[in-house]
């Protein structure tokens, strides 16, 4: 698993964070708080936003995070500049395909990671207020279109889950039926975390992912 930390939760619930670390869960860096934008600020205020945040981290956790996914999934053109120079590896935020792709910075060269913002459970449950039996359908019939066409390319299927909404009970009944239908191709999978995704696409020869 990998978490999105907005980094005021070490304020609020370091234990929280701290559970998942202990499992050894990536933590993904989400900004200081989903109570501001990227979108909304100044060069200087998103420089430090992306720099406080990954330092929070880094003191927190004893490493800096590799990745970002920003909140409300808000970039403005100067994002992949500030976060490859903050150290950042790779983002979240582009939902341009469904196969990693590599951005240039003024810094080198930093990886777009897909993120599911068609099927965020958080848009499809909260916004769109799909019924969570279709929701899951459609999560089921993504994967088996997706995993048919990986035949012929690597592709990232994310699932991005939200624990206040499908950890709800009626929800989460159906969510396990989508694990089951998933974890009868494991063989044929690559279940894993979006730094690691990052780290085998760095050791791939130029010219295998888009953007190298």
């Amino acid at each position: 698993y990998a978490l999105l930390v907005n980094t005021a939760l070490y304020d609020y619930c370091p234990q929280m964070i701290k559970a998942f670390s202990a499992r050894g869960d990536e933590i993904v860096g989400h900004g200081r708080t989903n109570g501001e934008r990227q979108a909304d600020m100044t060069l200087a205020e998103e420089r430090a936003c992306i720099s406080e945040a990954a330092a929070a981290i880094g003191k927190h956790e004893g490493k800096r995070p590799k990745g970002w996914l920003a909140p409300y999934i808000s970039q403005t053109v100067d994002s992949p500049d500030l976060l490859k120079e903050a150290g950042f590896r790779y983002m979240m935020d582009w939902p341009l395909d469904d196969q990693p792709v590599w951005f240039r910075t003024r810094a080198g060269p930093i990886l777009s990671v897909p993120y599911a913002h068609d099927l965020n459970d958080s848009f499809e449950n909260v916004s769109r207020r799909t019924p969570s039996q279709l929701y899951c359908e459609n999560l089921i019939d993504q994967f088996d279109e997706m995993l048919e066409e990986s035949a012929r390319r690597p592709l990232v299927m994310s699932l991005v889950l939200h624990s206040f909404i499908l950890g709800q009970p009626h929800r989460l009944r159906r969510f396990r039926k989508v694990i089951e239908h998933i974890l009868k191709q494991r063989e044929r999978i690559w279940l894993t975390r979006p730094g690691e995704i990052f780290s085998y696409v760095e050791t791939l020869p130029p010219g295998t992912v888009p953007g190298s």
